[in-house]
């Protein structure tokens, strides 16, 4: 009896100890699993990218800030990611028609990156399926034609020109992106942070016409200049002559003055003369109008006898006084 009871207390603790090993082995299995799962459950949203939370395939929850999150394991949620960073696409060489009827041949680059919002994101994987390949030709087929608009709102001198001042090509860039941001971001879900212009020249007729124009416009303004300095030209001959006319006309009146005092002067030296000799005065004067009608040109027959010739002839009288 003894012995059975030994046996049967033996078998009973060697029945625990298996069920307590069992139990142990479910345990860390279970903790393996709830591991597992937690770990299949989180999900890393990294600095440039969107991620976005489905279930069954559709589109639930957007995760826009890097770090750490969570979702419903697989295969009930699964995650996309979605590049935020920016990208560059350009148009390639096309020929466009300006405002004034030439051609030029440009090439346009956008700068875009997918909008980072939750419904940009929501659209931008509608659109084109998360393919930033699909997002960049859609673009280049839009900037296409849209250059063609913009060109044909231009006269091709304001785009070449080799006066500065009449470039517009800012004028030109922002009209383009005004045609495709609008359009981009509401169909896409794509921002245009710049479109600008990385090639810009002329076909052949159009670069003749060009040189032809550049030449017209710059034998204009060298006919204007022209002009400008003939005008000041003009002005500075019209005042030098009118300073000229000035200083002659006082120097004139001056003069005058000058021969009214001289003669005033003279008149009361032969008043003295006359009162002092009046035949030495006489003869003066007579000697005077000879020097004033006299010159070595003239031949004169007149008679000798008669004044004031009568000077040439007899010799001058003795004078009765003298002239102070």
């Amino acid at each position: 009896m003894a012995h059975n009871h030994s046996h049967c207390h033996h078998e009973h603790e060697h029945g625990g100890s298996t069920l307590r090993g069992t139990a142990a082995r479910f345990l860390i299995a279970g903790t393996l699993v709830a591991v597992a799962i937690a770990a299949g459950s989180l999900v890393q949203v990294r600095s440039g990218e969107a991620m976005v939370i489905t279930r069954l395939g559709n589109p639930v929850r957007v995760l826009l800030q890097p770090g750490l999150d969570w979702h419903l394991p697989a295969p009930i949620e699964g995650t996309i990611p979605v590049d935020l960073r920016l990208k560059t696409t350009t148009s390639g060489l096309q020929d466009v028609g300006t405002k004034d009827g030439l051609r030029m041949i440009a090439k346009a680059f956008v700068v875009w990156q997918v909008s980072p919002h939750a419904d940009g994101v929501g659209r931008f994987l509608r659109a084109v399926r998360n393919e930033p390949d699909d997002a960049a030709e859609h673009i280049r087929s839009l900037l296409a034609s849209s250059l063609e608009i913009a060109a044909s709102s231009f006269d091709l001198s304001a785009l070449i020109n080799t006066d500065a001042n009449k470039v517009r090509l800012g004028d030109f860039e922002a009209h383009l992106k005004d045609q495709i941001a609008s359009q981009l971001l509401d169909v896409y879900g794509i921002e245009v942070l710049q479109v600008g212009l990385d090639r810009l020249s002329l076909p052949a007729v159009t670069l003749s016409a060009t040189v032809q124009r550049m030449r017209a416009e710059r034998e204009t303004i060298a006919a204007q200049r022209t002009a400008e300095a003939q005008r000041s030209a003009a002005e500075i001959r019209s005042k030098a002559e009118s300073q000229a006319r000035i200083a002659i006309a006082n120097g004139a009146v001056q003069a005058a003055d000058i021969e009214a005092k001289s003669r005033n002067q003279a008149a009361e030296i032969y008043g003295r003369a006359y009162r002092l000799d009046p035949e030495l005065y006489t003869e003066l004067r007579s000697l005077d109008t000879l020097d004033t009608i006299v010159t070595a040109n003239t031949d004169l027959i007149l008679r000798t006898d008669a004044a004031p010739f009568r000077a040439l002839v007899d010799a001058p009288p003795s004078p009765t006084a003298k002239v102070p």
